[in-house]
């Protein structure tokens, strides 16, 4: 096998459409368009889109007719179910309720906690964790951004046994959308249960990169998007244990979800509701959106994770290594350089506006990244600043050990974004498996070319 060193590596393991998709550059001519934005949308599969082209013409209504292409349908409905729920290891008696993408699932499942139930969210989820619990009237209680595993199990652990009593839920990431790390996820549902709570993992990013297995992580729910994982006709997923989802109200109240409606217009109507997952797929469900993600989850597990691993393993090293090499780029991290991480990268560049170099790789390079706060605005902050002090470090080693660590600052000491120089928003680079290694050699050429004409 070709090593990193000698500029050539084997060939994505999965096949992607795009790739002959070419964009105009800003100083004549085209290129062929370099899609590395895939923790916003993935590539859809070519395996994916050909499963769907092929059963489109026998498309049909789901659980409603009893005709040849209804049942055909609801068959292949029902299936696309078996294959999601066999690909992340579920359970007997988990359920498998098809969404339209994390942010629904996860909305889902905060609809259904029962009352009183407290939530535990770290501060560096993305918003699709952050937001849904506060908002459905749940009490939250905000853990601080640890820096590192160690530390994030340990304020799990002391945050969960101060709670009084009363049903709890730990919500957790995978891998983070911002700096592609991994998290303690086996380690966070072992203190959860530990503590008498539940644990709901948002898989959005860690799906696309590595094996989930319910059984082996210990997880009661876990959460994620087809459109990250190469299968775009906007189905999510929600999977994981039913009693709470079987004893809460539909989460949408219509067809499909009711099982029988009695009454009339004086003596008020009586409604029963389904059990299962049907109680909260109210609705004509989204088959072609099903049957495109369990084209994907089955795609995955054909190839295997080691093969995707090993591939984007190879593609990060490339990307990291070269990033390094440009003294002005300051990669974001929280837990450290060395600590595992996924086909994810933010970045800043000292005295580069983010929006602004963004715009310049799409014009004169043809790749597409994406430049902000990533929709997880208090981790992106907290990791500016981190940067920000780092520069100040370097430029001025006098004042190094007088500056309080950053974790330690109290709120009033903390920098707005902005001030003194500090970057308002960072360059994140993402890829998967089907990410040609010209990409992120061209990314890093790019960076590095405007960087030196600055």
């Amino acid at each position: 096998m070709p090593s990193d060193a000698d500029g050539s590596c084997p060939p994505p393991p999965l096949s992607v459409l795009g790739g002959e998709v070419r964009v105009p550059l800003s100083g004549g001519g085209e290129t062929g368009y370099a899609a590395l934005d895939q923790a916003a949308s993935a590539p859809a599969l070519r395996r994916v889109w050909d499963d769907v082209a092929a059963y489109l013409p026998s498309y049909g209504s789901v659980h409603r007719g009893a005709g040849h292409l209804s049942r055909l349908s609801t068959e292949l409905f029902e299936r696309s179910r078996e294959t999601v729920a066999d690909f992340l290891g579920c359970r007997l008696d988990d359920q498998v309720v098809f969404t339209r993408s994390t942010t629904d699932s996860l909305n889902l499942l905060a609809a259904a906690l029962p009352s009183g139930t407290r939530v535990f969210v770290f501060e560096t989820e993305h918003h699709a964790a952050l937001l849904p619990w506060a908002h459905h009237g749940h009490p939250v209680t905000w853990l601080p951004a640890p820096r590192s595993t160690a530390e994030a199990v340990a304020a799990a652990s002391a945050a969960l046994g101060a709670a009084p009593a009363g049903p709890k839920l730990l919500c957790v990431t995978g891998a983070s959308n911002v700096t592609g790390e991994l998290w303690p996820v086996r380690e966070l549902a072992q203190v959860a249960r530990r503590h008498g709570a539940r644990t709901v993992l948002d898989a959005a990013q860690w799906v696309p990169h590595r094996a989930v297995d319910l059984s082996v992580l210990g997880v009661d729910w876990v959460a994620f998007s087809g459109h990250k994982v190469y299968a775009p006709f906007g189905a999510g997923v929600l999977a994981g244990r039913a009693d709470w989802l079987d004893a809460a109200p539909p989460y949408l109240a219509g067809g499909g979800a009711s099982r029988s409606v009695e009454g009339d217009a004086r003596q008020g109507l009586t409604t029963v509701w389904q059990t299962g997952a049907a109680r909260h797929e109210a609705g004509s469900p989204n088959v072609v959106g099903a049957y495109a993600l369990a084209s994907a989850c089955r795609a995955l597990a054909e190839v295997g994770f080691a093969a995707v691993t090993e591939h984007e393993q190879r593609l990060l090293r490339r990307l990291r290594t070269g990033l390094a090499s440009v003294s002005a780029v300051r990669e974001l991290s929280l837990f450290g350089p060395e600590s595992e991480r996924v086909a994810v990268v933010s970045f800043v560049v000292a005295g580069v506006d983010s929006g602004e170099l963004a715009a310049r790789l799409s014009d004169d390079y043809g790749i597409g990244v994406r430049a902000g706060l990533f929709c997880a605005h208090p981790l992106v902050r907290l990791l500016l600043e981190g940067a920000a002090d780092h520069d100040d470090e370097a430029s001025d080693s006098t004042d190094a050990e007088a500056r309080e660590p950053e974790q330690q600052r109290k709120p009033e000491q903390q920098r707005e974004p902005g001030c003194d120089g500090t970057a308002t928003q960072a360059i994140r680079v993402s890829f998967g498996a089907g990410t040609p290694v010209e990409h992120v050699d061209r990314l890093v050429r790019a960076v590095r070319e405007l960087v030196a004409a600055r």
